[in-house]
């Protein structure tokens, strides 16, 4: 006799012993701003006033959610059992938003949604944001670009930060990371407002 079983049980018991994908860490990493903005802060801003601060384009090591580590100019390597909680890229302009609000006063809003023109729009790539092994430094380098108001002229403006890190392990990076990229902010910040 020959038993039949439905199509979902026979799924379950082949995939009971399988795992899918990387093994989840026991925590994720976060990149604070130091510059948070007041609760209750009430800001406004007429058509042209805002600024606009998208997600930064990266490099394809800069696409996962680990560390990258550059072991030699042409090798990277990824920090063991680190893995942030969001991608890099909108990990930093959230860093960026609350740092140009809070340094600037001005209102920042987001690409998707906008409802008012902006009178600033800043972009960019962040063109690094991990380990150099060799001099044992995080760092971080944002090339950010900055339109005014309706010109077509754009400003170009190289950021960049490097903070020692003393053991090479997930959080000890992430919080040289988040230095530097809290550094960089608020630079970009005093550029922005200038």
């Amino acid at each position: 006799m020959r038993l039949s079983l439905p199509l979902s049980v026979l799924a379950a018991l082949t995939l009971a012993g399988c795992a899918f994908g990387p093994k989840v860490p026991p925590s994720f990493l976060a990149l604070p701003s130091t510059a948070q903005v007041q609760p209750g802060a009430s800001r406004t801003a007429a058509d042209g006033q805002a600024v606009l601060i998208g997600v930064p384009s990266v490099p394809a090591e800069l696409l996962a959610l680990r560390i990258p580590v550059r072991t030699t100019p042409t090798e990277i390597a990824y920090v063991k059992d680190a893995q942030w909680a969001d991608a890099p890229a909108r990990l930093f302009r959230n860093v960026l938003a609350d740092t140009v609000t809070a340094r600037t006063g001005r209102v920042v809003i987001e690409p998707r949604g906008a409802n008012v023109t902006p009178g600033l729009r800043l972009g960019g790539r962040l063109q690094t944001f991990g380990l150099d092994a060799a001099t044992r430094t995080a760092v971080v380098t944002y090339d950010a670009s900055l339109a005014r108001g309706k010109s077509d002229t754009v400003e170009t403006r190289r950021f960049q930060a490097s903070v020692p890190v003393t053991t090479e392990d997930g959080p000890t990076i992430a919080a040289a990371l988040t230095q530097g990229a809290n550094q960089v902010a608020s630079e970009v910040a005093g550029w922005v407002g200038g």
